[in-house]
Parts: structure tokens; C-alpha cells; sequence
């Protein structure tokens, strides 16, 4: 078998397509039929040190990928493979493993690192190996260890902290470890690449500190060799001692005072005199401090943050030397950088940094940057020029609107006239600046305006040359007069200064789209997100006229664009990429002229010509446009309303085709959310198609391939459905209850200690709760009994979700509204129910101290119909 696995591996990777297909095959084959040992054999594959380094390397692959994967349920189902395997197998891959580590060919022992760290994910959480950590850390006690074993022993604990939790591991195993990696951090007779790897191990283990940084002398050894680390002879050891650094600011922010003034020293020189590489480590330590700072100063929301324990001011404390050594970072600009906006160096850090130092002490950042500003501003060096207008648009969030509008008024029309710069990267970093100071200051219903009357007609007239300038520069300006338009979106009254200049605005847009000059699509997506904005943002009727005109341009490039004849894969990716920005656009059209019932008719007259465009779209067949046809249905069957039936007929297949499609989750997504848009569109005609949606839901439900953050929505669509149909439901209640109490019983198995996993949770939660509203208000008129047998069972699941502590507020408004529909719904035959689970007390009594105006609303109605059973 050993020889087979060799060659099938071998042959797996074969320039001749159908050797590479049987061997995958056989290899699939291999693993369904008996896992264990097809495990087994890779792990022997991988030890092996006469075995070929591409069959070694393929196995470790494998052997990850059985491990382990980005799905939540997909990595679930691997997990239980491995549990389920034969304990004495488990031993003999996990022995090949660690005989691996010894392995003088770095790339198989690295892989091993990261297979049994894996394994460890897997096993150590469940309290299995866990003599692991015992015999990883012999290899680094035994004098004669070899330097290639101490560097994957190193590797293998850094992976193994970062897939486990700290309460995964006993504290003394976690003192052993660090004892372990800061020994091979500063043991002078470490080869450097011991040294790099006892670095990053330290990294990943940092997260399991926290009983060591709360130890002052432990904590001063580990700051100590930090620090040391930090000032090493090779830059890439530097670089991973600063990653440490700032991992440390953010997770031990509140112990680092006594380190702080060794910590600028170290940062400081690092910037001005280290490798890039190394420099950008030393900038970002200062940004996780104020990433901190910011954060704690939000929990205080408005009060007096220093009167807190937890805040150490280190920001301001530092500000008269750490604003400086940042400004001098603004000034080591590459060329060209302006063409990319992948590059990050040294002055997009510094200016990254230098705008969070604003957001940490507001106006007090003013008096340092602003002589720099004034001082560089004209000086004949491009350089200087930009970092200057750099500075200025980065502390814009932050200090208040009165102390920087003298500031702005000042140097609005010198940015004007900047625009104008000999030099590209001025002009790319002035329409930011203008783009940044429209975004942040500028509102229509500002006591302080920034754009006047006055000013308004130069400020379009630049921005409208500007847009014809370079790509790059252009694309800054389509930022600039997005934010100019949205400063006017709550405009009170009808009329906007803005709107004599929509007409050349959006000529200028639509020209810009058509640009050939231009070598990506990023150009011509912010035209049309421009665009969108300018339509959302103004103002109906007085814009009427032009909307329609641009429906009807919008339409046409539609129309032909369909036409195209395609022949190459290029073509078509370009044709599906402007499909998808045009019915962007008709979505963002139909939804602002149904906002009146005068420029409704505009687009009913346009329906059907809109609806046959779609359609040809839909054929089209590509996922991109897939997605935003399906949202621009969604508004279209929201403004045509019950005439959308006489759509369904064509549209159903397309419909269709987006609920099956799980591979391609987020159109499926959209699918099901235009799937409720239609329901509420046409009511009970939604009844022929309603088989065959609730079939293709139900299997969604069932299919473990479908990405998890789909299953919310077809829970809730569940509940739009039956709102549409009433008693009509009751045919699809056997097979959609079982489904909502399985996923009820699901949210109390979540991870709460997993973001993703409580973040799908609150998702879940609420989409079971909409599924309940919609059945108990659709049989609420007749055939309400046939929701008694469940009633019980949503008011414990209730229950559960009022004493989660996890729980958002959608949740909660869906939750008490679903008590309200309950009772509203099955009347005095739950007054029994009410009466013994009294939680709703409580859980309305916090509905009632909340700021939430809608969520006093739903729980002063829910109140009432609780209010009506009980008095029955």
C-alpha cells in the first residue's frame, strides 16, 4: 500500500490531465472507503524521509484538509470524522506526526507542525493527548536536541496556541510553554531561525498570558526579552518582536505604563531608521494603542474617561513626540504609489495612525499638525506638498466641527486651486482630502456649513474638470462628489442647492463610465456608486425630469449590452461586470421614483420594457449580475405590487435557478430575501409558485453544503410566505415546525465564545421568531388551533433567548413581538401558558428602559395583548 499512496499521489499531481483525474479519483475512493487508514497512510507518507518531496508534500495537504476547513458545518463534520476514527490508529498518526518533526527536510516538518496542531484542535479541548505539550516541550529541554527539531517544536506551539483557547490548557503547561519560546527567543547560542520561530510562537501564545503579564516580575522578564528581541541583528527577528509588541498593546494595554517610555524609544528609532518591514510594525504598535484608547473612551460614551482605571492617557502623554515622528513618516512617499491602492508603506501607515491620534485627543492634535500643514503646504517640492495635504486630510474625524471649520474655510480654496498641482500624487491626495472633508463636515442641516451657496458653484466646477483628469485621480473625485451629494440626502426641504448642478454631474459620471483610458473596472464602478448616490440623494420632484432621462439612458446601455456578442471569457467577465453596475443603478432608480405617487407612473410605464430587460439578463446566466438583477426585483415587485403577478410566469425559473444555487450562497441569499419582497408584493397570488419555492427552501434547510448565513433568511421567509397565504400554510406545517424547533434547539449548542458563531446565533434567533410571526398573523382569521400544539415550545424558546446575555436588539424586538402575535393569535386558550412562564414581566420591563423608541412601541402592544388573555 505504501508504494500505491506514493504513486497515486505522485500521479495526483501529473501535467497529464487524465492521469491526475483516475489518481484523484482513487484517492477519493481511498478516503471514503476506509478514512483511518487512508490517514494513516499519509502520515506515514509525510514521515518518511527516502519518500519523494512531492508526494510528502501533497500528503500533508490532504491530511490538513481532512482536518480542518473555513465552513463552520463543513469543519464540524471533519471533526467527528477524526473522533470517530480507531483510538489505536489515532495513536499511530499521531506518533508519524511528531516523528516528523524530526525530519531534516524543513517543508515536511512544518507541515507536520500544522497538522498536529489540527490534531490538537480537535483532541486537547475534549482533554485527549495530552502528553503533547509534555513531549513537544522534552525536545526543547534535551541538551542534544538538534536546531532543525527546537525550530519545529517551536512552530508546532505556536500553531497549537493559535487553534486552541487558553482555558484549553492547565496554567502550568502554559508557564512551561512560555518558559520554553522566551528561552529560545534569547539563547545565545540559537541558530537565528530557532530564534525567528520561538518569536512567532510567542505571538500565538500571548493569548494564554494573561496570569503571567498579572505577575510583575514574569511580566518584566517577558517585556525585558521583548524588548531585546526587538533591537536583534536580523530585521526579520526585529519585525516579529514588534508584531509581539503590538499584539501585547492590545492585549495588555492596562500593565504597559511602566513600559512606555523604553517602548517610544524603541518605536521611535525603528521608524526613523529601520527597515520598512520593521518601521510599519513600529507605527502600528501606536495605532493598537489608540485603538484602545478610542475604544475605551466609546464604553464611557461622553464621560469622563479619566477618572477611569483603565485609561493611561498615552496618546496625549506622548503627543509631542509621537505626532511629530509621524509627520516625518508622511514625507517617505514611494512613486507612483498613487496608482495602486494595494501599497502599504511607511506614509500611508503614518497617515493611517496619525488620523487615529486624532480621533484619541481631538483638538488638541491641531496646534502640532497644522504649522506642519502651513509650512509644507507650498513649498516647491511635490513631497512635501503631498504630505502636507496628507496630514491635513487625516485629522479631519475627531476635533471639533468649530475649531476646524476656520481651518477648512481657509483651506478649502487653496485645495481647490491644488487640484490644478503639476503633480499627480498632489492631486490624487487633494480629491481624497476634499472627499474626506465632504464626508466629515459637510451636511446640509449643520449649524457650521462647509459648503455655501457661496462656494458651491467653484467646489462642482473643479471637481467636474477633476474627473476628467488621471484614473486614479478621477476615482478620488467620483469619492468627493459622492460625499458632496450625501451631505444633502436629509436636506429639509424640497429643494437642494445641488440640484442646478445634477444635469452636468451626471453627464460627467456617465462619460467617466465610458472611459477607455482606464486599465482596471475601479474607475468605472465609483462613477456608477456615484451616480447611485446622486439619485438616492436628491431630490424628487424637482429632479423628476432628469431621473427619467437617466432611466431611460441606463436602460438603452442595458439594452445593448445584452446584444453583445461575446467570444472570449475576458468579454464576458467585462459585459457581466457592467450588467451588474446597470441594474445597480435601475434599482436605485426604481426605489427613488416610487417614493412619490406622481413619479411612480414614470416607471410603471417603463415596467414592462424594465421587466424584459431583466429577463434577458437573467439568461445571461453569471452570478455577478445574478445578484443585483435579483435586487433590483426586489424593488420592482415592491413598486409594481399586485401587478407583479403577471410577471411570475417568466420570472419563475429565474427565481428558481437563485434558490438552487447554494454553491453560489450570497445570489441564494437574494433570492430567498426577493422571495418575501414578492410575497408582500402580491399577497395570496403568490400561491401557484408556492409548492415549488417551499420545496427549494425546505431542501436549502436540509443541505449541508449551504453556507450557514442563509439559513436566517429562510427561516423568515418561512414567516413572509405564510403571511401571503393564511391558512393555505397549513399544508407545509408538518414539515416547517420540526425544522424551527431543531434550529431553536441548535442556539443553545452555539459557541458564544466564537464572534462568527454568536453573530449566526442573533441571525438564527431572529429568523426563527419571523418564521413564528408570519404563521401565527397568517392563520390568526382561521385555523389559529393548528399553532396550539407549538405554543408551549416557542414561549421555553423564548424564554432561553430573554436570559441570553448575547442577544442583539433585532432579537429582542422580534422576540417580544412574536409573545405579542402569540397572544394576539390564540387568545384565551394560552392564558394557562402565559400565566406560568412569567419571564415576559421581566422581559417587557426592559423593553420599557430601553432608548429604543420601536422596540417601546412593539413591547407596549405585546403588553396589550398579553394584557387581553390574562383579563379573558
Amino acid at each position: 500500500m505504501s508504494l500505491q499512496i506514493t504513486q497515486l499521489l505522485l500521479s495526483a499531481q501529473s501535467a497529464d490531465g487524465r492521469v491526475r483525474s483516475a489518481a484523484e479519483e482513487n484517492l477519493k475512493q481511498f478516503q471514503e472507503q476506509n478514512l483511518p487508514h487512508f490517514l494513516l497512510s499519509l502520515s506515514v507518507e509525510l514521515a518518511d524521509d527516502l519518500k519523494p518531496p512531492e508526494s510528502r508534500r501533497l500528503a500533508g495537504i490532504i491530511l490538513k484538509n481532512s482536518l480542518d476547513a473555513k465552513d463552520a458545518l463543513r469543519k464540524a463534520d471533519l471533526t467527528q470524522q477524526w473522533v470517530n476514527v480507531d483510538a489505536s490508529l489515532k495513536v499511530q498518526i499521531k506518533e508519524s506526526l511528531l516523528l516528523t518533526l524530526r525530519s531534516p527536510v524543513s517543508e515536511a516538518s512544518q507541515t507536520a507542525s500544522q497538522v498536529i496542531a489540527k490534531v490538537a484542535s480537535i483532541e486537547i479541548p475534549r482533554r485527549e493527548w495530552q502528553d503533547l505539550i509534555g513531549r513537544l516541550l522534552t525536545n526543547m529541554t534535551q541538551p542534544d536536541t538538534p536546531a532543525t527539531l527546537r525550530q519545529a517544536t517551536l512552530e508546532t506551539l505556536g500553531y497549537v496556541c493559535e487553534e486552541i483557547s487558553p482555558q484549553d490548557l492547565e496554567q502550568q503547561e502554559v508557564n512551561a510553554v512560555l518558559t520554553a519560546v522566551v528561552q529560545g527567543m534569547s539563547g545565545v547560542q540559537e541558530s537565528y531561525k530557532v530564534r525567528l520561530a520561538a518569536v512567532r510562537s510567542l505571538y500565538n501564545a500571548l493569548d494564554f498570558a494573561q496570569t503571567n503579564f498579572e505577575n510583575e516580575m514574569e511580566r518584566n522578564y517577558i517585556m525585558k526579552i521583548v524588548c531585546e528581541t526587538a533591537v536583534s541583528k536580523e530585521s526579520e527577528i526585529r519585525q516579529a518582536a514588534f508584531e509581539c509588541l503590538v499584539s501585547i498593546a492590545s492585549m495588555y494595554y492596562e500593565i504597559l505604563g511602566p513600559y512606555m517610555e523604553a517602548l517610544f524609544s524603541l518605536t521611535a528609532n525603528a521608524v526613523k531608521g529601520d527597515e520598512e518591514s520593521v518601521a510599519l510594525q513600529a507605527v502600528e504598535f501606536w495605532s493598537s494603542i489608540c485603538d484602545m484608547e478610542i475604544q475605551i473612551q466609546d464604553e464611557y460614551d461622553g464621560d469622563d474617561v479619566r477618572s477611569s482605571d483603565g485609561y493611561h492617557n498615552f496618546i496625549q502623554r506622548a503627543l509631542s513626540m509621537l505626532v511629530p515622528m509621524l509627520l516625518e513618516t508622511l514625507l517617505k512617499q514611494e512613486e507612483d504609489q498613487d496608482q495602486d491602492d494595494s501599497i502599504w508603506n511607511l506614509s500611508m501607515a503614518g497617515g493611517t495612525c496619525l488620523g487615529l491620534v486624532a480621533k484619541t485627543v481631538c483638538d488638541e492634535i491641531l496646534p502640532l499638525v497644522m504649522p506642519f500643514v502651513e509650512g509644507n503646504i507650498t513649498k516647491p517640492d511635490w513631497r512635501s506638498r503631498e504630505a502636507a495635504t496628507f496630514a491635513f486630510g487625516s485629522i479631519l474625524e475627531g476635533p471639533s466641527i468649530e475649531q476646524l471649520l476656520p481651518m477648512v474655510h481657509a483651506g478649502l480654496d487653496f485645495l481647490l486651486n491644488a487640484m490644478n498641482d503639476q503633480n499627480s500624487q498632489v492631486k490624487d491626495t487633494t480629491a481624497w482630502t476634499l472627499g474626506r472633508i465632504f464626508e466629515i463636515l459637510h451636511s446640509s442641516n449643520c449649524e457650521y456649513q462647509v459648503v455655501t451657496p457661496a462656494n458651491l458653484q467653484r467646489i462642482v466646477s473643479v471637481l467636474l474638470e477633476g474627473i476628467r483628469d488621471a484614473p486614479n485621480v478621477a476615482e478620488k473625485v467620483c469619492g468627493a462628489i459622492y460625499f458632496l451629494a450625501q451631505g444633502y440626502e436629509d436636506a429639509e426641504s424640497d429643494s437642494s442647492i445641488l440640484t442646478p448642478y445634477l444635469g452636468q454631474i451626471i453627464s460627467a459620471l456617465l462619460w467617466t463610465t465610458d472611459r477607455t483610458d482606464v486599465s482596471n473596472s475601479k474607475l468605472r464602478s465609483s462613477a456608477y456608486e456615484t451616480l447611485n448616490e446622486i439619485v438616492r440623494c436628491s431630490q424628487i420632484p424637482e429632479t423628476t425630469n432628469m431621473i427619467a432621462q437617466l432611466l431611460s439612458e441606463i436602460m438603452n446601455r442595458l439594452g445593448r449590452n445584452v446584444e453583445l456578442q461575446i467570444l472570449t471569457s475576458e468579454e464576458k467577465e467585462k459585459q457581466s461586470d457592467l450588467q451588474a453596475l446597470l441594474c445597480g443603478v435601475l434599482q436605485v432608480i426604481i426605489q427613488k421614483l416610487c417614493t412619490s405617487d406622481d413619479t411612480k407612473l414614470i416607471f410603471l410605464q417603463a415596467a414592462d420594457q424594465l421587466m424584459a430587460l431583466f429577463l434577458r439578463v437573467f439568461a445571461c446566466q453569471s452570478s455577478t449580475v445574478h445578484e443585483e438583477a435579483m435586487l433590483a426585483i426586489g424593488a420592482f415587485a415592491y413598486a409594481t405590487g399586485h401587478e407583479f403577478v403577471k410577471y411570475m410566469p417568466e420570472f419563475y425559473k429565474y427565481l428558481e435557478m437563485g434558490l438552487q444555487n447554494y454553491e453560489e450562497y450570497q445570489v441564494c441569499s437574494i433570492s430567498v430575501g426577493v422571495v418575501g419582497d414578492i410575497c408582500r408584493a402580491v399577497d395570496d397570488k403568490i400561491l401557484p409558485y408556492c409548492d415549488g419555492i417551499m420545496s427549494n427552501l425546505l431542501k436549502n434547510l436540509s443541505n449541508a453544503m449551504l453556507h450557514r448565513s442563509v439559513k436566517a433568511p429562510l427561516f423568515s421567509c418561512f414567516g413572509d410566505i405564510a403571511l401571503a397565504i393564511g391558512e393555505n400554510f397549513e399544508k407545509y406545517v408538518p414539515y416547517v415546525m420540526p425544522m424551527l424547533q431543531g434550529a431553536a434547539e441548535l442556539c443553545a449548542n452555539l459557541d458564544d465564545n466564537d464572534e462568527e458563531m454568536l453573530e449566526y446565533g442573533n441571525q438564527l434567533r431572529r429568523g426563527i421568531f419571523e418564521a413564528y410571526s408570519g404563521i401565527l398573523q397568517g392563520f390568526k382569521t382561521s385555523k389559529a388551533e393548528l399553532m396550539m400544539p407549538f405554543a408551549n415550545h416557542l414561549l421555553q424558546f423564548t424564554e432561553a433567548v430573554f436570559r441570553e446575555t448575547n442577544r442583539d436588539d433585532a432579537v429582542t424586538k422580534a422576540a417580544v413581538a412574536v409573545i405579542g402575535d402569540l397572544a394576539d393569535t390564540l387568545g384565551p386558550s394560552i392564558k394557562l401558558l402565559l400565566k406560568n412562564a412569567n419571564f415576559h414581566v421581566h422581559f417587557l420591563g426592559e423593553c420599557f428602559s430601553s432608548e429604543d423608541d420601536q422596540l417601546k412601541e412593539t413591547a407596549l402592544w405585546t403588553q396589550g395583548m398579553i394584557g387581553r388573555v390574562l383579563a379573558s
